[in-house]
């Protein structure tokens, strides 16, 4: 959050005669903070994701996919706070009733799979999360009643699947998308879903939210996650010619040195040594584990970072 974000800044909309309000650290608190204006101004309050009309809104996205996928076997769509998977799955179900609805959530959140457990929505303590825009501590009391009956299974998937998604989805689509945008394509790839092998599916890419700060860590996590980045300390000899070996090894393999550094101090009692940490790009695991074999083969002790 921005560092006022604690305090209260209102803003004049001309166009639309609105006031934007930020305040608090999370969604609890400025929902708290709205709750207060509308009792005090005798204002009204529209959920984000659970306000009936923005989840019959959402629906629409339902009807575009029919529209456009005649034969289509399920669709996957992340859920956070549910009202986007509620809209699709009253509108999906209600014309093409055998087609399947998936949730994905991230293992840092998991606010709809606790609501299931509970039978009704309830606080999920806020984790570090890729997927942002799924982390709304709760699910939306209508979304849920909408949902529950026709979302056919939700599944989770790990950060670093996320990280893979948001890769995947810049280098094979070309498109720019948010942690909980790239959930479904993660769920599919982590083998979440395989009754969906050779089905006809839909993947909803629910936003592109992302910090270009964050996506450059992520697509180096996401290659790291794919075996293309990899890092391991070498130790080789402090002499002359130490260095080049390794390289020359390193380099025959087909493989690209982005970063090296030399570590002296914590190499072990071996003065005529040195540890050489090492960052390498390569094509896939498989590569990145035939050039570890090959280096340890021509006599460089190795510890691999995960």
């Amino acid at each position: 959050m921005p560092d006022y974000a604690p305090l209260i800044k209102i803003t004049t909309c001309q166009r639309l005669g609105a006031r934007v309000l930020l305040r608090g650290g999370d969604f609890a608190e400025a929902r708290a903070e709205a709750d207060t204006l509308v009792a005090s101004e005798g204002l009204t309050y529209i959920h984000g994701f659970d306000d009936p009309d923005i989840i019959a809104g959402q629906g629409t996205l339902g009807l575009e996919i029919l529209a456009q996928v005649t034969d289509l076997d399920a669709i996957v769509c992340p859920i956070g706070g549910a009202g986007l998977i509620a809209g699709i799955s009253v509108a999906v179900k209600a014309l093409k009733p055998k087609i399947k609805l998936i949730g994905v959530e991230s293992i840092h959140t998991g606010n709809f799979a606790a609501a299931l457990r509970a039978g009704k929505p309830v606080t999920v303590p806020r984790r570090a999360t890729l997927a942002d825009g799924l982390a709304t501590l709760t699910v939306g009391t209508n979304a849920f009643a909408l949902a529950r009956r026709r979302v056919d299974e939700v599944v989770s998937v790990s950060e670093d699947w996320l990280a893979l998604g948001i890769l995947r989805m810049v280098e094979l689509e070309k498109t720019v998308v948010e942690g909980a945008a790239a959930a479904p394509l993660a769920a599919l790839m982590a083998g979440k879903l395989p009754r969906l092998a050779g089905k006809r599916v839909a993947l909803v890419v629910c936003g592109g939210n992302i910090d270009p700060a964050i996506l450059s860590r992520v697509i180096e996590k996401g290659l790291v996650r794919d075996g293309r980045l990899t890092r391991f300390t070498a130790k080789i000899s402090d002499r002359p010619g130490g260095l080049a070996t390794l390289c020359r090894v390193i380099a025959d393999a087909g493989a690209s040195i982005k970063d090296i550094a030399h570590d002296r101090a914590f190499s072990g009692s071996d003065v005529s040594a040195v540890n050489a940490i090492c960052t390498v790009e390569t094509r896939d695991r498989d590569h990145s584990n035939a050039l570890q074999r090959t280096l340890k083969r021509r006599g460089f002790p190795l510890v691999i970072e995960r």
